[in-house]
């Protein structure tokens, strides 16, 4: 699934082409993905987009009409921009096309269909049921270790799916909870509440570094994500544990053979990855 970076990196894509340009057309090549598209989704045609941002996994394309358009990319999706000097040509799992004043496509790709499009109110954003229940950002002030501290000083569950939670903070999501983890040198089983404040502190600063660096990376590409250009990904080149069971972890120095290198263990039906002897 698209995390953080990558959605943030899309965000980015469609900021450098999208505002100040008009939807001329909406085309729903199906009913529905994971829920309904709005009945009113095909009224946003003649509207403007003035801005294009990001709250959690969402991508939120702001209108001239007052409406926020909110798109989720899934375990699958893409956001795809088609320029006037392309013709686009409709592929299989294009489920939803905004065509641009200026001859620009934007399609939503999405084979297995988790994603979804929603309309509402700008100004009743935050109260939307997919917003309302959200934590803060990682990357603005907000997000600190006093924060942190105070969040899970009651939550025996393991770390690691603590600051998955998005009621605790949002965008955190499995590769970058098991990188920020290993940069804090923190087991990922330790119980949050048994996380000393020091050790928080660190975890902090570890997600906001490691989140910035994959956005400056275009985001990680493992199986279906691209940038709105088509372009993959490229942190996947600089993990330090995620997806590298056995192997050695970033700036190793243990004898391999002894530790076993990476280990993998599942979590909350997840994967996670982790030095064993630097997250000891």
């Amino acid at each position: 699934m698209p995390e953080l970076p990558e959605v943030e990196t899309v965000c980015r894509g469609l900021a450098k082409v999208l505002p100040g340009h008009t939807i001329s057309a909406v085309t729903m090549n199906r009913a529905d993905m994971r829920i309904p598209f709005p009945a009113t989704l095909g009224k946003i045609a003649s509207s403007k987009i003035t801005a294009i941002d990001r709250r959690a996994k969402y991508v939120l394309i702001r209108l001239s009409d007052g409406q926020t358009l909110i798109l989720h990319l899934g375990m699958s999706g893409r956001l795809l921009i088609h320029d006037d000097n392309k013709k686009y040509t409709p592929g299989k799992h294009d489920h939803l096309v905004l065509q641009m004043d200026n001859g620009t496509s934007i399609v939503f790709n999405d084979p297995r269909r988790f994603g979804l499009a929603d309309l509402t109110q700008t100004e009743h954003l935050e109260q939307h049921r997919l917003f309302a229940h959200l934590g803060p950002e990682p990357l603005e002030k907000g997000f600190t270790a006093a924060y942190l501290v105070e969040k899970i000083k009651s939550k025996k569950v393991a770390i690691k799916l603590a600051i998955m939670d998005q009621q605790v903070v949002v965008g955190v999501g499995n590769i970058y909870a098991s990188e920020a983890l290993f940069a804090a040198g923190i087991d990922p089983q330790c119980a949050a509440n048994k996380v000393k404040p020091a050790a928080i502190k660190a975890l902090v600063a570890a997600i906001k570094d490691v989140l910035k660096k994959a956005i400056k990376a275009g985001g990680s590409s493992l199986r279906d994500y691209v940038q709105t250009d088509g372009e993959l990904g490229y942190f996947q080149h600089h993990f330090a544990v995620y997806d590298r069971q056995g192997q050695k972890c970033r700036d190793c120095t243990c004898p391999i053979k002894k530790t076993g290198g990476v280990q993998r263990i599942t979590q909350g039906g997840r994967s996670t990855f982790y030095c064993p002897v630097k997250q000891g």
